[in-house]
């Protein structure tokens, strides 16, 4: 949450990025029943509560890896009551700026020698960076074409990208499903994790 003036550093080095629309395939887990098109205002990796965002990945295996993180909650046993659903989504975004290098997220001020790497009761010390970097791509974003309307980002739990849609700027237009995959084996998922 922004609660001192935006970094003009920042604001100029994002604002220097080259900009480009993005066409394709994500993908999306929900618990079953739940839309898979809400975008939310969490207070997550990328955004810091202030704006809503869908986050998706790039990857199947991505977006399962990801809800089975936040599922098993540095429990020591998964829940096995939870009914989560796969969907694969086509996003169609007027511009977004490419962020999926840690390298050049570390020039934005990102620490990322532990990114990703930290417990799930820890997770949330690598926050504040990469919230007040979505926050300025957010804010000096729109819905114009060439204007940011998302972030191309590292998952944190899988090896492939995530998409952050920005909720304000995309439209209603902006993510279509393409196939719900249906329910996520998650002891097929654990399996094949060992």
């Amino acid at each position: 949450m922004v609660t001192t003036p935006r970094d003009n550093r920042l604001i100029d080095a994002l604002e220097a990025m080259p900009v480009e629309p993005y066409v394709g395939a994500v993908w999306r887990v929900v618990r079953e029943g739940r839309d898979p098109f809400i975008y939310a205002a969490s207070g997550s990796r990328w955004d810091d509560g202030t704006f809503d965002v869908l986050y998706t990945a790039m990857a199947r295996e991505g977006a399962v890896a990801e809800m089975y993180f936040h599922l098993k909650s540095g429990q020591p046993v998964f829940p096995s009551k939870l009914r989560y659903t796969l969907h694969e989504l086509h996003v169609s975004l007027n511009g977004i700026l490419d962020l999926s290098n840690l390298e050049e997220l570390g020039k934005l001020g990102l620490g990322t020698l532990r990114y990703g790497r930290l417990s799930y009761q820890g997770r949330k010390g690598e926050y504040p960076s990469s919230q007040e970097i979505a926050e300025v791509a957010n804010f000096v974003g729109s819905s114009n074409p060439g204007d940011v309307s998302g972030l191309m980002v590292p998952s944190a739990r899988w090896n492939c990208a995530n998409l952050v849609v920005f909720c304000g700027h995309a439209g209603p237009a902006a993510v279509e499903e393409i196939t719900n995959h249906g329910l996520v084996d998650w002891q097929e998922w654990e399996l094949a994790q060992n």
